[in-house]
């Protein structure tokens, strides 16, 4: 079944004779078309993609399954012919994307046309389609992957304590550009000591020292679609609370990848590892979710959490990264990205996890 196929019959489910799109991830992933302005009407037979004169011809060689409308001005001037095909009938729009403005243009241009269709708040059909990657976007999303995974081993054979977090978030981001990133998935996260404890810290222009945790989140974005990967290391020698909170992170992070399964509740799967961290005595230093779908989009369907009511299913890209984080000391999280198939996980992050009390690593 085709991408399209599957976004035609979700809509038939949601019991809607068509769908417009006009996020541009959404419209890229059910068009493949790139441009910066257009919007999508797909129905049971049409599927049809409006833009202006900017980007016709790149519409016409990256959404061959789409007809074109070239369209110019406001939507009241092109609104009835877009929707000329589903007069009379339910048309969906995506409630988390379209803005106030742009329904109130809508409903304002319908007020014009005879037999309009009723509009409806539509469900999240695009995301929950985007959840099952196909071939194509495992490739991309495994490219990425190994492209960080090899950015981050650059950086860390030059990185010296002196360094600023900023001069090792750039060494690896140069070191990804250059090698074929499009850009970094996200805004890179280097925070070294007490800095770690947030976490979702900005690098800053201080310097990394030795002997302390340096929290290292890191992405890159390959033919549109992201990676996603944390590991959190020590220039110099570990001081054995870092030896001892590592190995309860890694522990936890392991025995989650290990477990969770196609099925699966996204609440149950964050409490393998929420159970080991709380066994530990650190439950309560453990506030973030346990990991998050990857896609096109750094956060995508499922959201692997204790509030979740998503499930783990075939062919989701997912996260496993729990963490624990001490005021006035630092953090560690650790994350592996990979794909739900064949009922388990299968990690494609690939950097070094070493495990710290008995070893001399």
């Amino acid at each position: 079944m085709t991408r399209l196929d599957r976004i035609r019959e979700a809509i038939g489910q949601a019991e809607l004779d068509g769908l417009i799109v006009g996020d541009p991830v959404n419209r890229r992933y059910a068009s493949g078309f790139t441009g910066s302005n257009g919007w999508l009407l797909i129905t049971a037979r049409e599927a049809l993609l409006a833009t202006d004169f900017r980007y016709v011809e790149q519409a016409a060689a990256e959404a061959p399954e789409f007809e074109i409308l070239r369209i110019k001005g406001k939507l009241a001037a092109w609104w009835s012919e877009f929707t000329a095909r589903v007069r009379g009938r339910s048309i969906g729009y995506q409630s988390g994307h379209v803005t106030v403005a742009v329904l109130e243009a809508m409903q304002e241009a319908n007020l014009e046309v005879s037999d309009a269709p009723a509009l409806e708040a539509a469900p999240a059909i695009i995301e929950a389609v985007r959840a099952e990657k196909d071939q194509e976007e495992v490739a991309a999303i495994r490219r990425a992957a190994a492209l960080t995974d090899d950015a981050l081993a650059h950086a860390l054979a030059a990185a010296q304590p002196d360094w600023t977090e900023q001069r090792l978030a750039w060494e690896i981001e140069a070191y990804a550009r250059t090698n074929g990133a499009e850009a970094m998935a996200f805004s890179s996260i280097v925070a070294a000591g007490p800095w770690g404890a947030h976490p979702h810290a900005r690098p800053r222009n201080e310097p990394l020292g030795e002997g302390r945790p340096i929290v290292i989140d890191i992405g890159a974005r390959v033919d549109g679609y992201c990676s996603d990967m944390t590991r959190t290391v020590v220039l110099g020698q570990p001081d054995h609370r870092f030896a001892e909170i590592y190995d309860i992170v890694l522990a936890a992070q392991e025995t989650a990848a290990a477990t969770v399964e196609p099925g699966m509740t996204c609440q149950d799967a964050h409490q393998i590892a929420q159970q080991i961290i709380d066994g530990a005595g650190y439950g309560d230093r453990f506030g973030h979710g346990l990991g998050h779908g990857v896609g096109l989009q750094i956060h995508e369907h499922p959201y692997i959490g204790e509030t979740s009511e998503d499930s783990l299913a075939e062919g989701q890209v997912i996260t496993i990264e729990p963490g624990i984080y001490l005021p006035d000391w630092g953090g560690i999280r650790i994350e592996d990205m990979g794909l739900v198939a064949d009922g388990r996980f299968q990690a494609f992050s690939g950097s070094p996890k070493h495990r710290m009390i008995g070893s001399s690593t």
